[in-house]
């Protein structure tokens, strides 16, 4: 049996899940395989990394470390901003997210982890860095010879 290695083109099925159990993505309910090339950069690196060596029909499930995921949360990204630089209709809520412009124009994304009266705390981590995921992979079709 032919197993996948870098450069190979693969279609998956996954399930991912936190430490807890809760399902936070699936490849069955977007209605398709997740297709990409090994070791193109495309996934996080520990997605990347555990389809090597698979044969088609192969389930594999591994569990990544954040670094291997989305990265550690990075305190550095969490940031105190003047409500006056949102529109003034704007109804702050702890946990919802929030775009915006950066000062260079590019767009951003955070969560509001908390308000004061004048100023609200940015999270600018992705929403899953700093946590354990596991990943349920089913390797459906490779080009691997």
């Amino acid at each position: 049996m032919a197993t996948v290695g870098t450069g190979h083109n693969v279609k998956v099925h996954y399930k991912g899940t936190l430490a807890d159990g809760t399902e936070f993505d699936n490849s069955r309910s977007h209605g398709g395989t997740l297709d990409f090339q090994v070791g193109s950069g495309q996934l996080i690196k520990g997605f990347d990394q555990a389809v090597r060596g698979m044969g088609v029909g192969e389930v594999k499930t591994v569990t990544l470390k954040p670094s291997d995921a989305y990265g550690v949360t990075d305190p550095s990204a969490i940031v105190e901003v003047p409500k006056s630089v949102f529109a003034p209709d704007t109804n702050f809520v702890v946990g919802n997210t929030v775009q915006g412009t950066s000062p260079t124009g590019q767009p951003v994304t955070a969560k509001i982890s908390s308000l004061n009266e004048e100023t609200v705390i940015l999270d600018h981590n992705h929403p899953l860095a700093g946590q354990e995921l596991t990943f349920e992979i089913e390797l459906i079709e490779t080009d691997s010879d």
